[in-house]
């Protein structure tokens, strides 16, 4: 491996630990801001240092064919130590920042979706309901009319056809049921007339 090679994976381990410490205060922040519990924090950490490890690996093996050096942990810490001294704050304020505007983004589109849609659906659901009713109550109100309007028409007619009913009676046998449900209709026509 030739110093240049070397040079190239010492910065390369460097870029990978700033890149591992900003990985780490993302998985903190978020963690923190979502209330993890304690068995769920524990998958996290694994797939934290699984990301982390595949990302050194990856670099690793893009710098000098996966070669492992004394020097490549030194990177490493190095980069590691710089990112918490210097970027850490900064980070944190970012990805807090970055936290705000996804859940107010979230809350816009809530309350769009609601004044947009929501309400929208259910005035019309309402003006549908009552223009219903007032078509039901109109049909109702025009129904008893004209049951007043035929009344004495029915009355009329029930009596020019009561000798034929008897008549009808006593010339033709007709079953049991028949009969009763007859009977039902004209209770009903009565209690409606």
């Amino acid at each position: 491996m030739t110093l240049h090679i070397q040079f190239i994976t010492l910065g390369m381990m460097y870029a990978g630990g700033l890149a591992l410490g900003g990985l780490y205060d993302v998985y903190r922040v978020l963690s923190g801001q979502l209330k993890v519990r304690a068995w769920l924090r524990a998958i996290l950490d694994l797939l934290y240092w699984l990301i982390g490890t595949l990302l050194v690996f990856v670099l690793l093996y893009e710098s000098n064919w996966g070669e492992v050096r004394p020097f490549i942990f030194l990177g490493l810490g190095i980069g590691i130590t710089f990112y918490f001294l210097v970027f850490s704050r900064t980070m944190i304020r970012v990805i807090r920042f970055m936290i705000r505007v996804v859940l107010a983004t979230i809350r816009f589109g809530k309350r769009t979706i609601q004044l947009l849609i929501i309400k929208p659906a259910l005035v019309m659901y309402r003006v549908v309901v009552i223009f219903l009713g007032f078509l039901a109550a109109t049909a109702i109100f025009l129904y008893k009319i004209v049951l007043q309007l035929l009344y004495p028409v029915w009355k009329l007619l029930l009596w020019l056809l009561k000798p034929f009913g008897r008549w009808i009676r006593f010339r033709v046998s007709v079953p049991a049921w028949v009969l009763k449900t007859g009977q039902s209709i004209a209770a009903w026509l009565r209690r409606l007339f």
